[in-house]
Protein backbone atom coordinates (compact mmCIF):
# COMPACT_ATOMS: atom_id res chain seq x y z
CA UNK A 1 0.00 0.00 0.00
CA UNK A 2 3.07 2.58 0.96
CA UNK A 3 4.65 1.62 -2.74
CA UNK A 4 1.18 2.16 -4.09
CA UNK A 5 0.58 5.50 -2.50
CA UNK A 6 4.06 6.18 -3.21
CA UNK A 7 4.05 6.17 -7.04
CA UNK A 8 0.37 7.96 -6.85
CA UNK A 9 2.15 11.05 -5.28
CA UNK A 10 5.18 10.93 -7.51
CA UNK A 11 1.76 11.45 -10.50
CA UNK A 12 0.27 14.04 -8.40
CA UNK A 13 3.52 15.79 -8.32
CA UNK A 14 5.08 15.37 -11.88
CA UNK A 15 1.25 16.54 -13.24
CA UNK A 16 1.57 19.25 -11.15
CA UNK A 17 4.92 20.21 -12.78
CA UNK A 18 3.33 19.86 -15.85
CA UNK A 19 0.85 22.45 -15.39
CA UNK A 20 2.88 24.82 -13.97
CA UNK A 21 5.02 24.78 -16.91
CA UNK A 22 2.99 25.41 -19.19
CA UNK A 23 0.95 28.15 -17.03
CA UNK A 24 4.80 29.73 -16.80
CA UNK A 25 5.13 29.36 -20.67
CA UNK A 26 2.03 31.02 -20.86
CA UNK A 27 2.90 33.96 -18.67
CA UNK A 28 6.14 34.50 -20.84
CA UNK A 29 4.92 33.74 -24.30
CA UNK A 30 2.43 37.01 -23.93
CA UNK A 31 4.48 39.06 -21.95
CA UNK A 32 7.27 38.49 -24.73
CA UNK A 33 5.14 38.53 -27.54
CA UNK A 34 3.81 42.19 -26.65
CA UNK A 35 7.19 43.48 -25.24
CA UNK A 36 8.34 42.43 -29.16
CA UNK A 37 5.63 44.81 -30.29
CA UNK A 38 5.49 47.41 -27.16
CA UNK A 39 9.18 47.33 -26.08
CA UNK A 40 8.77 51.54 -24.61
CA UNK A 41 5.49 51.43 -22.51
CA UNK A 42 5.27 47.36 -21.93
CA UNK A 43 6.52 44.93 -19.56
CA UNK A 44 8.45 46.33 -17.16
CA UNK A 45 8.82 44.95 -13.85
CA UNK A 46 6.68 47.65 -12.45
CA UNK A 47 4.34 47.37 -15.68
CA UNK A 48 3.89 43.52 -14.84
CA UNK A 49 3.25 44.21 -10.83
CA UNK A 50 0.46 46.89 -11.89
CA UNK A 51 -1.40 43.69 -14.44
CA UNK A 52 -1.01 41.62 -11.32
CA UNK A 53 -2.73 43.34 -8.76
CA UNK A 54 -5.20 44.41 -11.55
CA UNK A 55 -5.55 40.26 -12.02
CA UNK A 56 -6.30 39.59 -8.48
CA UNK A 57 -9.32 41.71 -8.58
CA UNK A 58 -11.47 39.17 -11.00
CA UNK A 59 -9.00 36.02 -9.57
CA UNK A 60 -10.51 36.48 -5.93
CA UNK A 61 -14.40 35.99 -7.77
CA UNK A 62 -13.36 33.32 -10.18
CA UNK A 63 -11.83 31.17 -7.40
CA UNK A 64 -15.30 31.20 -5.76
CA UNK A 65 -17.26 31.26 -9.01
CA UNK A 66 -14.99 27.66 -9.95
CA UNK A 67 -17.34 26.29 -6.84
CA UNK A 68 -20.25 26.42 -9.42
CA UNK A 69 -18.79 26.09 -12.78
CA UNK A 70 -17.01 22.64 -11.66
CA UNK A 71 -20.22 21.19 -10.54
CA UNK A 72 -21.52 22.10 -14.51
CA UNK A 73 -23.45 25.22 -13.74
CA UNK A 74 -23.54 28.63 -15.33
CA UNK A 75 -24.22 32.14 -13.58
CA UNK A 76 -24.96 34.73 -15.88
CA UNK A 77 -26.17 37.51 -12.67
CA UNK A 78 -21.77 37.52 -11.52
CA UNK A 79 -22.09 41.37 -12.55
CA UNK A 80 -25.29 42.38 -11.22
CA UNK A 81 -24.02 40.57 -7.74
CA UNK A 82 -20.52 42.92 -8.16
CA UNK A 83 -22.60 45.93 -8.76
CA UNK A 84 -25.22 45.39 -6.60
CA UNK A 85 -22.68 44.22 -3.73
CA UNK A 86 -20.17 47.14 -4.12
CA UNK A 87 -23.31 49.85 -4.15
CA UNK A 88 -24.13 48.53 -0.72
CA UNK A 89 -21.08 48.21 0.74
CA UNK A 90 -20.43 51.66 -0.30
CA UNK A 91 -23.84 52.79 1.10
CA UNK A 92 -22.75 50.94 4.63
CA UNK A 93 -19.47 51.90 4.67
CA UNK A 94 -19.92 55.92 3.90
CA UNK A 95 -23.97 57.07 4.44
CA UNK A 96 -24.65 54.91 7.13
CA UNK A 97 -21.10 55.45 8.92
CA UNK A 98 -19.98 52.36 8.96
CA UNK A 99 -16.50 52.53 7.60
CA UNK A 100 -14.36 49.69 6.88
CA UNK A 101 -16.45 47.02 8.42
CA UNK A 102 -19.54 48.17 6.84
CA UNK A 103 -17.81 47.97 3.23
CA UNK A 104 -16.87 44.24 3.99
CA UNK A 105 -20.66 43.19 5.54
CA UNK A 106 -21.92 45.12 3.24
CA UNK A 107 -20.31 43.60 -0.13
CA UNK A 108 -19.87 40.34 1.72
CA UNK A 109 -23.44 39.92 2.50
CA UNK A 110 -24.88 41.00 -0.07
CA UNK A 111 -22.69 38.63 -2.35
CA UNK A 112 -23.72 35.65 -0.11
CA UNK A 113 -27.21 36.74 -0.01
CA UNK A 114 -27.67 36.45 -3.95
CA UNK A 115 -25.50 33.58 -4.53
CA UNK A 116 -28.51 32.07 -1.84
CA UNK A 117 -31.42 33.13 -4.26
CA UNK A 118 -29.50 31.90 -7.14
CA UNK A 119 -28.94 28.45 -5.81
CA UNK A 120 -32.87 28.74 -4.12
CA UNK A 121 -34.55 29.46 -7.62
CA UNK A 122 -32.11 27.13 -9.79
CA UNK A 123 -32.68 24.06 -7.69
CA UNK A 124 -36.43 24.98 -6.86
CA UNK A 125 -37.60 26.26 -10.23
CA UNK A 126 -35.62 23.48 -12.17
CA UNK A 127 -34.33 24.82 -15.26
CA UNK A 128 -31.25 25.80 -16.55
CA UNK A 129 -29.23 27.85 -13.82
CA UNK A 130 -28.52 30.56 -17.05
CA UNK A 131 -31.72 31.19 -17.96
CA UNK A 132 -32.49 31.47 -14.00
CA UNK A 133 -29.19 33.68 -13.34
CA UNK A 134 -30.12 35.66 -16.27
CA UNK A 135 -33.74 36.65 -14.55
CA UNK A 136 -32.28 37.26 -11.61
CA UNK A 137 -30.02 39.55 -12.93
CA UNK A 138 -32.47 42.23 -14.62
CA UNK A 139 -33.88 42.05 -10.64
CA UNK A 140 -30.35 42.56 -9.33
CA UNK A 141 -29.84 45.74 -11.45
CA UNK A 142 -33.33 47.24 -10.96
CA UNK A 143 -32.60 46.70 -6.55
CA UNK A 144 -28.98 48.38 -7.51
CA UNK A 145 -30.16 51.35 -9.39
CA UNK A 146 -33.28 51.62 -6.74
CA UNK A 147 -30.62 52.05 -3.88
CA UNK A 148 -27.98 54.16 -5.73
CA UNK A 149 -30.85 56.12 -6.47
CA UNK A 150 -29.37 56.81 -10.18
CA UNK A 151 -26.73 58.69 -8.51
CA UNK A 152 -22.99 57.39 -8.45
CA UNK A 153 -21.34 55.81 -5.33
CA UNK A 154 -18.02 56.97 -4.40
CA UNK A 155 -16.07 55.18 -1.66
CA UNK A 156 -14.55 58.11 0.27
CA UNK A 157 -10.29 57.82 -0.56
CA UNK A 158 -9.57 56.79 3.30
CA UNK A 159 -11.55 53.74 2.77
CA UNK A 160 -9.66 52.50 -0.16
CA UNK A 161 -6.83 50.23 1.55
CA UNK A 162 -7.72 46.75 -0.59
CA UNK A 163 -7.59 49.13 -3.47
CA UNK A 164 -3.78 49.24 -3.30
CA UNK A 165 -0.40 47.43 -1.91
CA UNK A 166 -0.53 45.86 0.54
CA UNK A 167 -4.08 45.84 1.33
CA UNK A 168 -5.28 44.06 -1.92
CA UNK A 169 -2.86 41.90 -1.67
CA UNK A 170 -3.82 40.63 2.21
CA UNK A 171 -7.01 40.78 1.39
CA UNK A 172 -6.78 38.34 -2.22
CA UNK A 173 -4.45 36.24 -0.66
CA UNK A 174 -6.88 35.62 2.67
CA UNK A 175 -9.88 34.42 0.07
CA UNK A 176 -7.36 32.22 -2.11
CA UNK A 177 -6.43 30.41 0.78
CA UNK A 178 -9.78 29.89 2.44
CA UNK A 179 -10.82 28.98 -1.08
CA UNK A 180 -8.35 26.64 -1.40
CA UNK A 181 -8.98 24.92 2.17
CA UNK A 182 -12.71 24.73 1.38
CA UNK A 183 -12.11 22.99 -1.79
CA UNK A 184 -9.04 20.23 -0.19
CA UNK A 185 -9.58 20.15 3.28
CA UNK A 186 -13.55 19.69 3.79
CA UNK A 187 -16.86 17.48 2.94
CA UNK A 188 -18.25 20.18 0.77
CA UNK A 189 -14.97 20.40 -1.33
CA UNK A 190 -15.27 16.40 -1.65
CA UNK A 191 -18.96 16.75 -2.55
CA UNK A 192 -18.30 19.40 -5.00
CA UNK A 193 -16.13 17.45 -6.99
CA UNK A 194 -18.50 14.38 -6.67
CA UNK A 195 -21.40 15.89 -7.91
CA UNK A 196 -19.27 17.68 -10.89
CA UNK A 197 -17.52 14.20 -12.08
CA UNK A 198 -21.39 12.58 -11.94
CA UNK A 199 -24.08 13.83 -10.56
CA UNK A 200 -26.33 10.97 -10.16
CA UNK A 201 -23.94 8.19 -8.58
CA UNK A 202 -23.26 11.03 -6.18
CA UNK A 203 -26.85 11.07 -5.67
CA UNK A 204 -27.01 7.43 -5.20
CA UNK A 205 -23.84 7.97 -2.51
CA UNK A 206 -26.51 9.30 -0.25
CA UNK A 207 -25.13 12.79 -1.05
CA UNK A 208 -28.06 16.13 -1.03
CA UNK A 209 -27.17 17.49 -4.65
CA UNK A 210 -29.53 20.07 -4.04
CA UNK A 211 -28.51 21.42 -1.02
CA UNK A 212 -24.94 21.38 -2.07
CA UNK A 213 -25.61 23.23 -5.46
CA UNK A 214 -27.25 26.02 -3.49
CA UNK A 215 -23.84 26.21 -1.03
CA UNK A 216 -22.21 26.58 -4.43
CA UNK A 217 -23.72 29.30 -5.07
CA UNK A 218 -23.26 30.82 -1.88
CA UNK A 219 -19.98 30.02 -1.64
CA UNK A 220 -19.41 31.84 -4.96
CA UNK A 221 -21.27 34.83 -4.12
CA UNK A 222 -19.44 35.20 -0.80
CA UNK A 223 -16.12 35.60 -3.18
CA UNK A 224 -17.86 37.56 -5.96
CA UNK A 225 -19.20 40.09 -2.73
CA UNK A 226 -15.21 39.80 -1.78
CA UNK A 227 -14.04 40.85 -5.52
CA UNK A 228 -16.48 43.89 -5.37
CA UNK A 229 -14.72 45.39 -1.81
CA UNK A 230 -11.18 44.70 -4.46
CA UNK A 231 -13.71 47.08 -7.38
CA UNK A 232 -14.78 49.41 -5.95
CA UNK A 233 -11.94 50.25 -4.00
CA UNK A 234 -9.53 49.76 -7.01
CA UNK A 235 -11.64 52.39 -8.90
CA UNK A 236 -13.33 54.39 -6.94
CA UNK A 237 -16.80 54.40 -7.49
CA UNK A 238 -19.52 52.12 -9.10
CA UNK A 239 -22.26 53.10 -11.16
CA UNK A 240 -25.89 51.41 -11.21
CA UNK A 241 -26.41 50.50 -15.12
CA UNK A 242 -29.78 48.67 -16.19
CA UNK A 243 -30.49 46.43 -18.91
CA UNK A 244 -28.29 43.87 -18.24
CA UNK A 245 -25.37 46.03 -19.05
CA UNK A 246 -23.77 44.48 -15.90
CA UNK A 247 -23.12 41.53 -18.43
CA UNK A 248 -20.02 42.78 -19.17
CA UNK A 249 -18.08 42.08 -15.84
CA UNK A 250 -18.78 38.52 -16.17
CA UNK A 251 -16.63 37.11 -18.50
CA UNK A 252 -13.35 38.19 -16.89
CA UNK A 253 -13.78 36.00 -13.55
CA UNK A 254 -15.37 33.19 -16.29
CA UNK A 255 -12.25 32.47 -18.72
CA UNK A 256 -9.91 32.73 -15.39
CA UNK A 257 -12.56 29.33 -14.27
CA UNK A 258 -12.00 27.47 -17.61
CA UNK A 259 -8.39 27.68 -16.77
CA UNK A 260 -9.07 25.99 -13.23
CA UNK A 261 -11.41 23.47 -15.15
CA UNK A 262 -8.74 23.11 -18.12
CA UNK A 263 -5.94 22.22 -15.46
CA UNK A 264 -8.13 20.41 -13.32
CA UNK A 265 -6.49 17.33 -14.07
CA UNK A 266 -3.00 18.33 -12.85
CA UNK A 267 -4.75 18.49 -9.72
CA UNK A 268 -4.07 22.67 -9.48
CA UNK A 269 -7.10 24.33 -10.27
CA UNK A 270 -7.26 27.18 -8.30
CA UNK A 271 -3.35 28.03 -8.85
CA UNK A 272 -4.17 28.03 -12.86
CA UNK A 273 -7.22 30.40 -12.22
CA UNK A 274 -4.51 32.57 -10.26
CA UNK A 275 -2.15 32.64 -13.24
CA UNK A 276 -4.49 32.70 -15.94
CA UNK A 277 -6.22 36.02 -14.58
CA UNK A 278 -2.57 37.28 -14.70
CA UNK A 279 -2.21 36.23 -18.23
CA UNK A 280 -5.54 37.40 -19.56
CA UNK A 281 -4.35 41.30 -17.95
CA UNK A 282 -0.97 41.03 -19.69
CA UNK A 283 -3.14 40.26 -23.13
CA UNK A 284 -5.48 42.97 -21.57
CA UNK A 285 -2.39 45.46 -20.99
CA UNK A 286 -0.49 44.60 -24.18
CA UNK A 287 -3.53 46.00 -26.69
CA UNK A 288 -3.49 49.09 -24.63
CA UNK A 289 0.03 49.13 -25.05
CA UNK A 290 -0.21 48.91 -28.31
CA UNK A 291 -3.51 51.34 -28.96
CA UNK A 292 -5.54 48.74 -29.71
CA UNK A 293 -9.20 50.25 -29.83
CA UNK A 294 -11.42 48.99 -27.35
CA UNK A 295 -13.51 46.83 -30.54
CA UNK A 296 -10.75 45.03 -31.10
CA UNK A 297 -9.70 43.96 -27.84
CA UNK A 298 -13.59 42.40 -27.13
CA UNK A 299 -12.75 40.60 -30.50
CA UNK A 300 -10.24 39.10 -29.31
CA UNK A 301 -10.98 38.84 -25.67
CA UNK A 302 -14.04 37.24 -27.38
CA UNK A 303 -12.21 34.72 -29.61
CA UNK A 304 -9.87 33.75 -26.70
CA UNK A 305 -13.10 32.74 -24.53
CA UNK A 306 -14.22 30.71 -27.25
CA UNK A 307 -10.69 28.60 -28.07
CA UNK A 308 -10.34 28.04 -23.85
CA UNK A 309 -14.79 26.95 -23.60
CA UNK A 310 -13.45 24.59 -27.18
CA UNK A 311 -10.54 23.13 -25.13
CA UNK A 312 -12.10 22.73 -21.56
CA UNK A 313 -15.85 21.88 -22.51
CA UNK A 314 -16.79 18.40 -23.47
CA UNK A 315 -20.62 18.29 -23.97
CA UNK A 316 -21.83 15.01 -24.77
CA UNK A 317 -24.40 14.09 -27.00
CA UNK A 318 -27.92 14.52 -25.63
CA UNK A 319 -26.62 16.42 -22.48
CA UNK A 320 -28.85 19.14 -21.29
CA UNK A 321 -26.35 22.74 -20.34
CA UNK A 322 -27.45 22.72 -16.30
Amino acid sequence: MDFITSIKNKKNISAKCSGYLILVFLVILSWAVFKILSPENFGSPTNLLSYFQASLIATTGAVGFYFVMVMGMFDFSIGANIMLSAIVGSVFAGRLGMGYFGLILGCVLTGTVVGFLNGFFYVNLRIPSMIVTTGLALIYESVANYIAGGVEQTLASELRIFGRMPGDIILALIAFITAYLILNYTKIGTYTYAIGSNEFVAKNMGINVKKYKVIAFIISGAFLGVMSILTISYGSSMVAVTGMASMSRNFIPTMGCFFGLAFKKYGMPLQAIIIGEFVINIIFFGFIALGAPTAIQDVITGITLLIIITLTTKVNKGEIVK
